[in-house]
Order: C-alpha cells, then structure tokens, then sequence
C-alpha cells in the first residue's frame, strides 16, 4: 500500500484488476473488461453508449430498476417480459420473439434474477442470443449474483462468453459481500467496451485506485470468499426451505441462486400493507412486491447471519398466525 500513489489511475481499471475479472469468463481478455462505479455504473453507461430515442428495449420484469427505467429516459419504447411463477420465473422466449421487432436494440435480462432467484442455464442463454441475433440486437446481462448458485462451483454461464453480442455486468457488491468498494465492469465485444470507454470520460474518468487495488486481492483470492458466501447462502437457503414447509400461508419458488427469495403469501391484504404491519409489529423488513411490480408476493433477503434470519423467521411466524386470527 506504501508504493501505491493516489493518482486517476489507469482510466479502464488497472491491468491487473482487468486480467483478474477476465479469468471469471470463458472467451474474454482484459481488453473485453471496464471497471466501472459497481455494475450500476456499468449498466447506465451500456444503456447510454447503445440506446437512442425511438430504439426498441426490452427487458424482463421484475429484475433491477434501472434495466427498464433508464432507456425510458432516453426515449425508448420499453417492452416489457414479464416472468412468471408457472415458467420457473425465467422468460418465455415464444414471448421474447414475439416483442422484438427491426428497431430492438437492446434485450435486458438478469441471471441469476433479484429477487427470484432463478437461473437461466447455457442452453437457455444460448437460445436469447439466437433470437437476440435475428434483429442485431445486444443482450445485456446483469451478473452481480454470478457465483452464487446452490449448486456445483457457483457460477453459471455468461452471456458475454456465448453470443458475439453478449454484454455481462458483474460488481463485488454481491457474490463477494464487497459493496463499500463501489466497484463493478463490463465484460463484452471490444468494440462496444471502446465506445463506453469514450461516453465514461463525461463521468467517471477512472475508479479509485484503493479501491481498484482491494478488488483486484480479492479477486486474486477469489476462492476462499466464494466457499465462505457460498456457505452462507446454502445453509441459509435450507433454513428458509425448512421454515416455509412449516407456514400454510406462504409459498414459494426455491431460489436456485442469489440472496433472494420472492415469497407468495395467502392473505387478505396488499403486499404493502402486510410489510408495514410487520415492520411495525415485529421490527422485521420485507420488500412489498409492489414495488416490484409483483403484487401478492414479498422479497425475503435471507444472506444475513444465521441467528438473525433464525430470529426474523420466528417473528414473521408470530406475525403470520396473529393474521389467522
């Protein structure tokens, strides 16, 4: 650290933060990766680099706002690809097809999904990127949950890696319980990965070189932080299964990745008015899925520590019989 200078630092992240994330995908070098401020940073600056008034978007629902909400702002004519419990959450890619159009510039999905949990395999990716190439349209995939399957090492397949416009957004702030570093990057075609290099000079410049520098450790070190947080969410994940084979009024679709879970509840409320009535009686949080576009279910993040999931658990089930009542 002694040896590090605090200057801007190299503007597309430092070779060897680059190499490192590189070595995460299949097919790509450090001259297919930018750093960017978390995959926030990366998504906006796809989204500005590719996106222009009167372009076709579309994206599935319910994923991360900005996905949907950002090429809006730019003009697009958003399409939205609602995921449904009955298809395993993932899109139905007759219905995929069936919005794309010759002015589709842009396909948004996330894998592994927030707040599902559900995964989309290499096959199924492979199959977005066929219909993504009957129009030339890009594929933008958010991967900040990359790493966290329930099963195998982890990690499953990258669209960057399996379409020749296949864009992958990854950050530290998930997989890796990092998020104070603010660190993310696309992996992607090298074309693409210059001109977002060119819209990011108006914005960013460089990331910073601390943080540059606790990423590219950890990164190196990645292995270790993964057994530790792949613990974590397994053990904790079976903890939840446990807990809701005990509650009539709850279901759900077990989370196959990720640190969320999107509960469907049987009870005569919204989905506002039942998280504010817990909230306010027990202390315990849950996103309503309204704000998710997802009425009648609740988002239950359960990558906490253990005794406290166990503790919030046992409240909501105080909760959940006193509405019997």
């Amino acid at each position: 650290m002694r040896s590090l200078k605090l200057t801007y630092g190299a503007i597309e992240g430092s070779a060897r933060l680059r190499e490192a994330i590189s070595t995460m995908y299949d097919h790509q070098s450090p001259e297919n990766v930018i750093v960017t401020h978390g995959a926030i940073g990366g998504n906006a600056l796809v989204y500005e680099t590719l996106v222009e008034p009167g372009d076709t978007v579309i994206s599935v629902l319910p994923t991360y706002q900005q996905h949907y909400s950002i090429p809006e702002s730019y003009g697009a004519d958003v399409r939205i690809l609602k995921l449904r419990e009955e298809n395993g959450f993932v899109p139905d890619l007759a219905e995929l097809r069936s919005l794309m159009n010759d002015r589709t510039r842009l396909i948004a999905i996330n894998n592994p999904n927030n707040p599902t949990g559900s995964l989309m395999d290499e096959k199924f990716l492979t199959e977005v990127g066929n219909i993504a190439r009957s129009c030339g349209a890009y594929v933008l995939c958010d991967e900040v949950y990359r790493g966290t399957d329930q099963q195998g090492s982890g990690y499953t397949a990258s669209m960057a890696d399996l379409y020749e416009r296949g864009i992958s957004t990854g950050s530290m702030s998930k997989t890796y319980s990092l998020a104070g570093l603010r660190l993310g990057w696309i992996a992607g075609p090298k074309d693409l990965i210059r001109a977002v290099a060119i819209h990011r000079d108006y914005n960013t410049i460089s990331v910073g070189m601390i943080d540059d520098h606790f990423a590219s450790i950890a990164l190196e070190n990645r292995a270790a932080i993964l057994a530790r947080n792949q613990d974590i969410v397994r053990t904790n994940l079976a903890i939840v299964d446990a807990w809701i084979a005990k509650e009539p009024a709850i279901s759900y679709l077990k989370p196959r990745s990720g640190t969320t879970a999107l509960l469907k509840y049987d009870l005569p409320m919204s989905s506002r008015e039942f998280c504010t009535a817990l909230i306010e009686q027990t202390g315990v949080m849950l996103t309503p899925g309204s704000a998710l576009d997802m009425e009648g279910y609740v988002r239950l993040g359960y990558a906490n520590n253990r005794s406290v999931l166990e503790a919030g658990l046992g409240r909501l089930s105080e909760f959940l019989a006193g509405q019997s009542h």
